[in-house]
């Protein structure tokens, strides 16, 4: 069939859909003119054409084949930049046409599109945990690493649950109630003096950190004591001043209230845990704590003398009981403390407890009856021989946490059936969308607070900036920032160290290309995204920064003066060396797109097209010819060299003229994000031109096209590997006017790093769903 006769009849279907738009006046020239000589009329260049469908319904109801059209319009990717372009006002014309016509979208009211359950993740697993009881669980250890899908471990299609995985979460429940139980238990309270506060009778600026075996010297100090009663006194101490064994002696005392309660004779000895240790009486109020120093014969000449080093004293009582202090994470379950004596308190109080840990665990209110069944465990378990009311409790949390409801994110659908039928999501389900996005972990009270009045979307805003501010927020910044650039691979990733310094000898390489220095490199780009997210900066400043974060070991990496120490701190770069500038030169970037013993313009190239402007290459063909093949050519090329070689294989030059470009750029960098200026001892070419059309000759001119010429490029990847990260799947064809209002908000606030997470935060995917049909 003909491009011209077929769009004649598509004008025919659509027009009653899209009366605004005339297709015949507005839309069917534009394709005439710019798409049809390439994909039409027979034509059908990198196997894609307009008119390959049986029947105009059928192409109309193709959206993988207009979303592909729809994409590579908005990137100006299509027609190549060296054939006649259509104008601005033609190509938006087109692209609201596929929008609306085809892919039925209403700008106004978008789809939300499917939402599948979600199983926690490693990550939020393990975060839910130490927030809802205080408790560190390392996953790590516990939990089969999680799937990924997009680039991201939040996607619920790929978060599958197995019968062993199932296994290992109801041990996982039973381990983390048990430690519950453990700590539930009241304590006897243990104080400590710092050494320091033990000062020497006769001279008072003299402390009991270092007593002279040679010297009769006394150092006390006056304890308040609140619960009097027998208390266990622990001297800690060390003896020091010699390397090698002396008959040097000596004996300490240690008293309380002016009598000796314990001494131990002293001498050379290399254990770092000595201890003096007795047991005394303390009376309410102020109690003398001493340490006499009782000195022995001297050492012969040929020995060193010594000195006992008090570290610190530590009081444990009273012994019998009768106060007792419970750990913090205690009152994250026991909220009211230690349960009342008579029964029908304690069952009042175990009901409290559960159903405050209930709502909080399955994020959402509880019905009674849930309530009651947790309760009957608690009270069967503690009716048991030798147990606690603690112990019933942790009975009750086990089921909790191998609870659906715990594990899985799951939201009620007031039609679950009605796929037609779009709604918002309850104010719960909001709550954990919200708080699952920016802290991978459950609600805290005061977003259920808000959602049980129904006015969490009332104080949207405002929550979204007090969670932006809290510390948690770091864990938005570890998890999608790693994810999205990869930083949390910069610390395993295989790299030779030797090539990586240009140095030989492997145990200088590794002292010098150690974790502590790979450790950095991640931080410097998480730094920089954090500074962007608490000033409110534009996004553009992650490709362009003037400044980066470095410590002494990463600045002398890089060859930039003046850092001293190892703490990670803001550094605006020399003007004379833009050499760092943005993520795309920082170190952390460059590792993980790199081989182990080479530079990588492929991959750098592909990690530019994929996590910039979200434009990813196919995959490569099979059978495609390794670039080291380039090197028979019977001398040493430079990257630039091979890969013209590489490509020029027509199976590869097509996707080699996208990728290369971008990732030559980055030559000058090695594959440890080190700098050099030649290649086999020729000088590094770094110019290129995108398939686009913009050209650049540095790595700083390429970052300067990506954030100003192809800035929407930019926010458009951004907006939608930010989307995906937060609602949990990858996005459809449906999607595309969400990510365009997202846009559209970056284009009205200079593209503000906040402006983009509030647009995913208020957009239709993130606060609505429809029945799943």
């Amino acid at each position: 069939m003909k491009l011209r006769p077929y769009l004649s009849l598509l004008l025919l279907a659509v027009a009653p859909l899209h009366a605004a738009v005339d297709f015949k006046r507005d839309i069917l020239p534009v394709l005439e003119d710019h798409c049809y000589d390439c994909h039409g009329d027979g034509a059908k260049k990198g196997d894609f054409a307009f008119d390959k469908g049986a029947s105009v319904e059928a192409s109309l109801s193709d959206t993988a084949h207009w979303y592909a059209v729809w994409k590579n319009l908005t990137a100006q990717l299509m027609p190549p930049s060296d054939e006649p372009q259509p104008k601005a006002e033609q190509r938006d014309r087109v692209l609201r046409w596929i929008e609306t016509a085809v892919f039925k979208l209403d700008p106004a009211n978008p789809d939300p599109g499917r939402v599948t359950i979600r199983r926690l993740n490693c990550a939020e697993y393990q975060n839910t945990i130490a927030d809802l009881l205080g408790i560190e669980f390392d996953t790590g250890e516990a939990f089969p690493e999680d799937d990924t899908g997009y680039g991201f471990d939040t996607i619920g299609d790929v978060l599958s649950i197995s019968p062993l995985l199932m296994e290992k979460y109801l041990a996982a429940a039973e381990e983390i109630a048990g430690e519950v139980a453990v700590k539930a238990g009241g304590r006897i309270p243990t104080q400590t003096v710092e050494a320091d506060k033990f000062r020497l009778a006769g001279d008072a600026k003299k402390s009991a950190k270092v007593l002279p075996f040679a010297d009769a010297a006394t150092a006390s100090y006056l304890k308040r004591i609140e619960h009097p009663g027998r208390y266990r006194v622990t001297v800690e101490m060390q003896v020091t001043g010699s390397s090698e064994a002396t008959t040097h002696t000596a004996k300490a005392a240690l008293a309380v209230g002016g009598k000796t309660v314990e001494t131990q004779n002293l001498g050379w000895d290399y254990r770092k845990d000595l201890k003096i240790v007795g047991e005394a009486t303390l009376a309410k109020g102020d109690n003398a704590l001493s340490i006499e120093m009782i000195p022995g014969p001297p050492p012969p000449a040929d020995e060193n003398f010594l000195n006992l080093n008090i570290l610190k004293v530590r009081l444990q009582g009273p012994l019998d009981g009768s106060h007792l202090e419970y750990p913090r994470e205690y009152f994250k379950v026991f909220t009211d403390g230690p349960p009342p004596k008579d029964q029908k308190s304690r069952d009042a109080y175990a009901r409290k407890i559960l159903r405050q840990l209930a709502e909080r665990a399955f994020r959402r209110p509880v019905d009674d009856a849930t309530v009651t069944r947790l309760v009957t465990i608690a009270a069967d378990s503690s009716r048991q021989p030798g147990a606690t009311f603690e112990r019933g409790i942790s009975h009750a949390l086990t089921a909790i946490l191998a609870s659906p409801r715990f594990l899985f994110r799951a939201e009620i659908q007031p039609e679950p059936n009605n796929p037609g039928k779009i709604v918002p999501v309850d104010e719960f389900a909001l709550a954990s969308r919200l708080s699952y996005f920016l802290w991978s972990s459950l609600p805290d009270d005061q977003l259920l607070d808000l959602a049980r009045k129904n006015q969490l979307r009332a104080n949207l805003d405002a929550q979204i900036d007090r969670l932006l501010a809290d510390d948690r927020a770091q864990r938005f910044i570890t998890n999608f920032v790693g994810q999205w650039l990869q930083t949390r691979d910069v610390e395993n990733v295989n790299i030779d160290p030797r090539r990586a310094l240009g140095i030989r000898d492997s145990t200088t390489a590794r002292k010098i290309f150690n974790s502590r220095l790979r450790k950095s490199m991640r931080d410097e780009t998480e730094m920089l995204f954090a500074h962007l997210l608490e000033e409110n900066r534009p996004v553009t400043e992650l490709l362009t920064a003037d400044y980066t974060f470095l410590s002494e070991p990463l600045a002398k990496f890089y060859g930039i003066r003046g850092v001293e120490g190892n703490e990670m701190r803001k550094v605006p770069l020399p003007a004379d060396s833009p050499r760092r500038g943005g993520v795309l030169t920082h170190a952390s970037t460059l590792i993980v797109t790199s081989n182990p013993t080479r530079t990588s313009p492929v991959k750098r190239g592909l990690f530019i097209l994929d996590n910039i402007l979200a434009t990813p290459a196919p995959p490569a063909p099979p059978n495609v010819p390794e670039l080291e093949d380039a090197r028979k050519q019977g001398r040493d090329l430079t990257m630039r060299e091979m890969m013209e070689v590489h490509r020029e294989a027509p199976l590869c030059a097509g996707c080699h003229a996208r990728m290369d470009p971008l990732g030559l750029a980055l030559e000058n960098f090695t594959i440890g994000g080190g700098y050099r200026a030649d290649d086999n001892g020729q000088p590094i070419d770094t110019a290129g031109r995108l398939i686009t059309g913009e050209t650049f000759r540095t790595p700083t001119e390429l970052a300067h096209v990506l954030a100003t010429s192809r800035r929407d490029d930019f926010y458009h990847c951004l907006a939608e590997k930010m989307l995906t990260y937060a609602i949990g799947r990858g996005l459809e064809y449906y999607d595309t006017v969400t990510v365009e209002k997202i846009v559209g908000a970056l284009r009205k606030d200079d593209g503000r790093i906040r402006t983009l997470v509030r647009a995913v935060i208020h957009s239709a995917p993130f606060q609505k769903r429809r029945g799943d049909g």
